[in-house]
């Protein structure tokens, strides 16, 4: 009788099974808690563009729609949101985050917005979207 060394092929077929049954079930659920992360770069651009569109009114007397006149581009700074600035007046402002590249496939919160009376957080999903 030999000894035998190593790992019979069924031995090694059922570990690759459990491997990959591991693998499909935690690969969504790494997908998902990654769109959750990225969501922090627009909820922080939104409040400090808030606050950015705050000073300039304090200075001129009413919103800008310009992102540039408050020192911000088109773009998240990590590059997962576009931003604009709508209904600017004298007494109102809106300001969205659309995701976009990596970030478009968060059907769930594709677009965050923030206001002069801050968040938009209208409806549960719109407030799991703020939600870190």
């Amino acid at each position: 009788m030999r000894n035998q060394t190593g790992f019979t092929l069924l031995e090694l077929i059922i570990a690759v099974a459990i491997v990959g049954i591991l693998a499909a079930v935690a690969t969504p659920m790494y997908s998902g808690m990654v769109e959750k992360s990225r969501r922090s770069d627009a909820i922080t651009t939104l409040l400090n563009m808030s606050m950015e569109l705050e000073k300039w009114r304090a200075v001129n007397t009413t919103y800008t729609n310009n992102l540039t006149n408050i020192g911000y581009t088109s773009t998240s700074p990590e590059g997962y949101y576009t931003l604009a600035i709508s209904n600017a007046t004298a007494n109102t402002y809106t300001i969205t985050a659309t995701a976009t590249g990596a970030q478009a496939s968060d059907s769930s919160c594709s677009t965050i917005v923030i206001s002069q009376n801050g968040p938009d957080v209208g409806t549960a999903q719109k407030r799991d979207c703020w939600n870190k």
